[in-house]
């Protein structure tokens, strides 16, 4: 209070210091002063305005429009109407601003992830980190802050082995990421890559699947919770939708199972949490999408369509608008529909003709809800596979952008925070589109940056022996004395270059006599030499011994020679 009173004194002695100029007249503007502190003090209470005074400028408008009113008799016409754009400038800017106006097209960075489909795309809360996933089996990081015009992962690992991604999404806060493979198993992966829990396998031979404890079948997709950190749903071919907790891996937390018109099983392609996080939407092989209360027990579904695509066919996404009035879903049966939640029994609008290749191409909303965004698959060598953007209220197309000369567009995120469109093709590499004035950091940070050079550092590697002697090949016996060491050296035939000995014996030091060395071989030669036989040193004599029996049984000779 002390502080204002103060203030209000300091203006008060301003204001009287101004007029005592105006009324001495040593102010060039003195009617304009005077006229004006009329209006600053007033007729009733001149002294209690505060404030300090109002500039010459304002002072000379004022007066200005003063002599106008003067002049002007009756009522004063009402000022021009500005419109809600500001000045004409501003208005064609504003009708040249339209729903196309707003993709970021004209720049582009491709990240070569593999040479198989890239199946599975996220980018984190921030657009700071990419992830993609494909049919090689393989998950590369990307690093848009840490990468330069190279643009290399700076990271790639196999998380399910030998099995394709098929959806891989960040957490809400961004510190986990959800891979979805084509095994039984979900698995959490920290920012890093380093495993955090991996959901158990169900019991395959048990046919009521609320009493297994996870999936008994091949994976389709996943999603987060939107607003409970730890929360996240899996849907497989075993017919089952499971809700999950991060902290209990080791059983499901609740379980969907889903059924066809007639009452029977029916797979889940899809599934998705609204923005809320009240419902969780699914899409069923039967061509129904069926949302069902997650507040409530899961027994029947809150709102259903049986007939929302073709029967037989895979829908491949589901996705809400960000002011979550709005599903899109986008169909095997090359169609995308627009739903209203408010009236599900009927499409508010439907795009066809938009070719779908694979179970997991994408449809998503643009930042401003404005555009419905989705890819179209192509075959090889028959055109270019395209991203389509049309109208949310009419789902009129209104641009298309080549994404590949030569492949299909399998995903599509458009990021609301950097206003990037990263896009997954067949051919194993991501597109990240942009535009410089209209995207926010993200791509923009690495293709900015020259590449590093490899540094060649030559270093002399020296193999250091800390203690030498402790090694055999370095051992040498020290002797006692020089005499020892002498004798030692005498005995040695090596070092004392001594000749060699006649061998006297049957041999000794390695070398042998000329009649056996050993025992054996002495006493076998002398048993040859005590009972010798003529016939071994005859050879016509060793022949002739078997002539008596070849006469008395020709066996061998004569049969040959009968004839």
């Amino acid at each position: 209070m002390a502080m204002f009173e103060e203030t209000k004194k300091t203006a008060v002695e301003r204001s009287q210091q101004k007029l005592s100029q105006v009324e001495t007249g040593d102010d060039d503007d003195g009617e304009a002063g005077s006229s004006l502190m009329g209006r600053v003090h007033g007729d009733d209470s001149s002294s209690d305005s505060i404030g300090p005074p109002i500039p010459q400028t304002s002072q000379r408008k004022l007066a200005d429009e003063e002599e106008e009113d003067e002049d002007v008799i009756g009522p004063m016409p009402p000022p021009p109407a500005k419109k809600a754009g500001g000045d004409d400038d501003d208005d064609s800017e504003d009708e040249e601003e339209g729903p196309a106006s707003q993709i970021p097209s004209s720049h582009e960075v491709l990240l070569s992830h593999g040479s198989r489909v890239v199946s599975a795309l996220a980018l984190d809360p921030s657009g700071a980190r990419l992830v993609s996933g494909g049919y090689d089996y393989d998950v590369k990081f990307w690093d848009f802050a840490g990468m330069d015009t190279s643009l290399q992962s700076f990271r790639t690992l196999r998380p399910c082995e030998c099995h394709q991604i098929r959806c891989l999404e960040y957490s809400p806060t961004g510190d986990m990421i959800l891979v979805v493979a084509g095994n039984a198993q979900a698995k959490i992966i920290d920012r890093d890559g380093f495993e955090v829990m991996e959901c158990i396998k169900g019991d395959q031979y048990i046919h009521d699947m609320a009493n297994t404890k996870g999936h008994t079948a091949m994976l389709n997709a996943g999603c987060w919770h939107p607003k409970e950190r730890e929360e996240f749903i899996t849907c497989s071919n075993d017919c089952t939708v499971r809700v999950w907790n991060v902290k209990k891996p080791k059983k499901h937390k609740s379980l969907v199972r889903t059924k066809s018109k007639q009452g029977h099983k029916t797979v889940v392609s899809t599934c998705t949490y609204s923005r809320d996080g009240h419902y969780v939407t699914m899409a069923c092989q039967d061509g129904s999408i069926q949302m069902w209360d997650r507040r409530k027990l899961f027994v029947n579904p809150a709102m259903m369509n049986r007939t929302a695509h073709m029967n037989g066919t895979d829908t491949s996404c589901l996705c809400y608008s960000y002011d979550g009035r709005t599903l899109a879903s986008r169909g095997g049966d090359d169609t995308l529909k627009l739903w209203d939640l408010r009236q599900f029994k009927s499409p508010l609008c439907v795009a066809e003709n938009l070719t779908n290749y694979f179970p997991m191409t994408d449809c998503v909303f643009s930042p401003s809800d404005q555009l419905v965004v989705t890819g179209v698959s192509v075959k090889k060598g028959e055109g270019s596979g395209q991203i389509i953007f049309f109208d949310r209220n009419t789902l009129q197309r209104v641009s298309s952008v080549d994404a590949s000369d030569d492949s299909s567009v399998v995903r599509c995120l458009w990021h609301p925070k950097t206003n990037q469109l990263a896009v997954g093709l067949a051919d194993g590499n991501v597109k990240i589109l942009y535009d410089p004035d209209k995207s926010h950091r993200g791509a923009k940070l690495c293709v900015v940056k020259a590449k590093r050079k490899v540094q060649h550092v030559e270093m002399m590697i020296s193999k250091n022996i800390i203690t030498p002697y402790a090694l055999p090949m370095f051992r040498v016996d020290r002797p006692s004395s020089t005499r020892k060491q002498e004798e030692k050296a005498r005995k040695d035939p090596v070092q004392s270059h001594r000749p060699e000995l006649p061998v006297s014996g049957p041999g000794a030091g390695g070398r042998l006599r000329a009649k056996g060395a050993t025992l054996s071989q002495y006493v076998l030669q002398q048993l040859v030499v005590k009972n010798p036989d003529e016939r071994d040193k005859d050879p016509r004599a060793a022949i002739l011994r078997h002539a008596a029996e070849a006469s008395e049984n020709p066996y061998w000779v004569t049969p040959a020679y009968k004839k």
